[in-house]
């Protein structure tokens, strides 16, 4: 029987497409289904279902959107040539599917934690969804896991050097390898290939620029030491020392390890999850789309990815790597909220920690802070090198529109301004049209008050995330209504509000009994080896990497106001009506490397009460009485200054309200 020639190429076509499909997600595996909390309701969204499960991945290690993953071509394949994956999700949807607002919302899980939703995002009627991206994160306590396959040379063992930090704010006998201040217990660890310690390398010093102190092979051990004293019981997993791991110390340890994983699968990862869920009906086993109810019509109009500190990082690297294009050439997200994350993320790198930091104490020399810094292509000098993270979607129309946020931290301790200046910090560079920029000024990176003993003060407590929310509000207008967002806030060379971070560039005025050094995350340049591809943050590391002489960033922070407040970004209520100073850094106490940076922890320095108050204590700042009055004052100034940020487009009204009632409620001046 002969088919006509239409008939025979539609056939191809089906089949092409179902090839292509198998490349993807090819099974969806829904877990449980249940009501979300308690069935409450969400504004015009209604009642919220909440869904566990697994996604089954296969990528193709020869198309050409995937060749770029670390080891792809090393990874075991299945019997149709892919490699493979699994990726846990949940995913909150409104019960009525059709009260969505288009908006499916991914919020990528921190080291396997996902964050909390946003009740007044699911009022809105947005679909959540949580993917697990990072296949170095150890399954339990609610992390959802990515399972990813090791890399082997042709069946063969690969090993590597690896080199791992480890800052302490508790003593402790035994560590995990892979642990490291970011990473904790909870992260996979590469085993040493030998518990014969003669060839690795421990040492240990105060601050992070001090010369680094070996640590005798005797006194220390691949071994755990939680039951059983030094050296204690063989591991290949554990490190221990003789007395123990000290608070006062950055202990450095250089070793071969074994197996690395296939990480930047994690990439892949959230492409096709995203791009099944915006374009799939079903999977290969004829599972429907979680979010095609009944064989209704895909809600989903568009996809906004949220990256939160690393995450954010993750953001930039997915999008530079050219994964905002799916294996159907469609764009993946049309927006991206790039929160408190300034560098790139080391996923796509043998031997990868995605988790590590980066900072001025903590794994300072860490890979992910090369060039390219800036959104748009730029010269950068000190490398000699052209780029920038939008390069590749540029190439494919595959850009989405984008909002940075920070906060002052990362200015400190994460070189921010180097994403809006020269690398000389001589003058500020262009941000591209689909790029808003915006800095929370005065705000640690995840705001929380606790007293610190690390630095011996409170930490910051200043809340950006009301300011966030109307951001992504307002990024949601910009991706479904084309509706321009405000203009990018943050510290500038030109207006004078980025400046050096010594006392006198800063404005910065002495408060009793705290310390200021203007100590920052300095930038210097570092070499790799030739296997790694600094420009891509892809390759294989050479440990300890090289510290090119005379080549460093300038790297700037926010100016100050009389109340040491930071200028040059979005002012919150907080700052307009302040209860005391705020910043975005501390300094580490005697016991805890004395002077160096405290990771992600600002302070609040309350004001005096009285003018008498802070007259006796030397305080330069006003009183809250000189400030306020009384109580009604202070609550006077905070609605005024509320009501002004609605005007000005970055809260709320609910939300300005909340913040109100909020200072009503308070003890100021009672």
């Amino acid at each position: 029987m002969k088919y006509p020639r239409l008939f025979i190429l539609s056939l191809f076509a089906a089949w092409l497409f179902c090839t292509q499909a198998m490349a993807k997600i090819v099974r969806i595996a829904v877990t449980r289904t249940e009501a979300y909390n308690g069935g409450r309701l969400y504004g015009n969204a209604g009642e919220y279902e909440r869904l566990y499960g697994t996604a089954y991945g296969e990528v193709d290690p020869n198309n050409p959107l995937n060749v770029g993953i670390q080891d792809i071509q090393l990874a075991p394949r299945n019997a149709k040539g892919m490699v493979e994956y699994t990726s846990e999700f949940i995913i909150l949807r409104p019960k009525d599917i059709s009260k969505c607002n288009g908006i499916l919302f991914l919020s990528l899980p921190n080291r396997g934690n996902a964050f909390p939703a946003d009740s007044s995002l699911l009022k809105r009627g947005y679909i959540y969804l949580w993917a697990a991206w990072q296949g170095d994160v150890l399954a339990g306590n609610n992390r959802l896991f990515m399972h990813v396959p090791v890399a082997t040379d042709h069946g063969k063992i690969i090993t590597g050097t690896v080199r791992a930090e480890y800052e302490l704010n508790d003593p402790a006998k035994s560590l995990p390898l892979n642990s490291g201040y970011f990473n904790g217990l909870t992260h996979h660890t590469y085993e040493t290939v030998s518990l014969n310690n003669s060839t690795a390398v421990l040492t240990k010093r105060v601050h992070e620029a001090d010369p680094k102190i070996p640590v005798g092979h005797s006194d220390w051990a691949f071994a755990d030491c939680t039951k059983v004293d030094f050296p204690g019981t063989p591991s290949a997993a554990m490190i221990s020392i003789k007395g123990g791991f000290e608070t006062d110390y950055i202990y450095e340890l250089i070793y071969t390890a074994k197996d690395p994983l296939v990480l930047g699968l994690g990439f892949a990862a959230i492409r096709d999850m995203a791009s099944f869920l915006k374009h799939q009906r079903k999977d290969n086993a004829g599972n429907p789309n979680p979010l095609v109810i009944g064989g209704g019509t895909n809600p989903v109009k568009a996809a906004i990815m949220q990256g939160v500190s690393q995450c954010g990082n993750f953001t930039r690297t997915f999008l530079q790597l050219g994964f905002n294009e799916d294996e159907d050439h469609q764009i993946v997200f049309e927006g991206v909220n790039d929160h408190i994350g300034t560098r790139r993320i080391s996923l796509n790198i043998r031997f990868g920690r995605p988790g590590g930091g980066g900072s001025q104490h903590e794994d300072h020399l860490f890979p992910s802070n090369e060039p390219p810094f800036t959104w748009d292509k730029t010269y950068e000098p000190i490398s000699g090198t052209r780029g920038g993270i939008l390069d590749k979607c540029l190439q494919t129309n595959t850009c989405p529109k984008i909002m940075q946020t920070f906060s002052s931290t990362e200015y400190w301790q994460y070189r921010a301004s180097l994403r809006t200046t020269d690398s000389y910090s001589k003058k500020d560079i262009p941000i591209p049209p689909q790029v808003r920029i915006y800095l929370f000024n005065s705000t640690q990176h995840s705001p929380f008050g606790v007293a610190d003993k690390v630095s011996g003060f409170n930490t910051n407590y200043n809340n950006y995330g009301p300011y966030l929310r109307n951001l992504v509000v307002n990024l949601e207008k910009w991706v479904l209504e084309d509706k321009a967002p405000p203009q990018s806030k943050y510290p500038r060379i030109d207006d004078h509000t980025l400046v050096k971070s010594d006392k006198q560039s800063i404005g910065w005025k002495d408060i009793p009994g705290v310390p200021f050094s203007g100590k920052v995350s300095d930038g210097p340049l570092l070499d790799f080896g030739p296997g790694y591809k600094a420009g891509l943050v892809t390759g294989v590391l050479r440990e300890p990497p090289v510290v090119l002489k005379g080549k460093y960033y300038n790297v700037r922070i926010p100016k100050v106001d009389a109340d040491d407040n930071e200028l040059g970004g979005i002012r919150e209520v907080t700052l307009r009506a302040p209860l005391g100073t705020y910043t975005g850094w501390s300094l580490r106490k005697p016991g805890y490397s004395d002077g160096d940076l405290n990771a992600l922890n600002g302070m609040f320095i309350p004001f005096k009460k009285t003018k008498e108050e802070r007259a006796a204590a030397g305080d330069p700042r006003l009183s809250l009485e000189e400030r306020y009055n009384d109580h009604a004052g202070y609550v006077s100034q905070v609605t005024k200054a509320a009501n002004d940020m609605v005007s000005e487009g970055y809260l709320l009204p609910e939300d300005a309200q909340n913040i109100i009632t909020e200072a009503d409620k308070s003890n100021v001046l009672k």
